[in-house]
């Protein structure tokens, strides 16, 4: 149910590192994305997929992981991504992308918890580091980075509260917390 998936559909940022995600499965989410809604049917979208280490690890060096966790860096080795799902913005199919790389991202990542995976929609990019990297044409936008994975860790939603507000934490077990606000305060009454 999509409801579930949704739910499920947390942001994870320590992976089990050694079990991996192939390119079938990448391409698998791709084809979900491929078929998203795309503003003025333009299909703007490109994505690069990255499953190997060494691909991998070139890109891990140009993302920022958790704005909130001051003193954590990112994933230690062992609990990085499996794989990367790059989407970029080919400016020769459209001046802009519009919203398609937010409904493509997660379109992506229900298709992965489906699959039983955890994944990490980054925008925190050296995207500079990233394009030289990748020796990337000039043509394409780095829009986001999304990290896959099995999950190695606890994510868990909580109210929002005035106390702690909406930052992200961990507490002393190492459970990811998230408050989100409650409903009633995102939905205006406008009578």
């Amino acid at each position: 149910m999509l409801s579930d998936l949704v739910r499920k559909n947390r942001s994870t940022r320590r992976f089990d590192q050694s079990k991996g995600v192939g390119p079938d499965t990448l391409r698998e989410l791709v084809e979900l994305a491929r078929l998203s809604a795309s503003g003025g049917n333009l299909q703007p979208l490109r994505f690069v997929l990255s499953c190997e280490a060494e691909g991998n690890a070139a890109i891990f060096t140009h993302l920022a992981w958790a704005g909130y966790l001051k003193d954590w860096p990112g994933p230690a080795e062992g609990e990085r991504p499996a794989a990367y799902i790059i989407v970029l913005h080919d400016k020769d199919s459209a001046a802009g992308p519009g919203c398609d790389h937010g409904i493509a991202a997660q379109s992506i990542l229900l298709g992965a918890v489906e699959k039983g995976l955890g994944g990490c929609m980054l925008g925190a990019i050296d995207r500079k580091g990233l394009r030289e990297a990748l020796r990337l044409p000039d043509r394409y936008d780095i829009l986001l980075v999304i990290a896959l994975g099995v999950p190695a860790e606890t994510v868990v939603v909580d109210t929002a509260t005035d106390a702690r507000g909406i930052r992200y934490w961990r507490d002393e077990a190492g459970v990811h917390h998230v408050p989100k606000r409650p409903l009633d305060e995102l939905i205006l009454d406008l009578d």
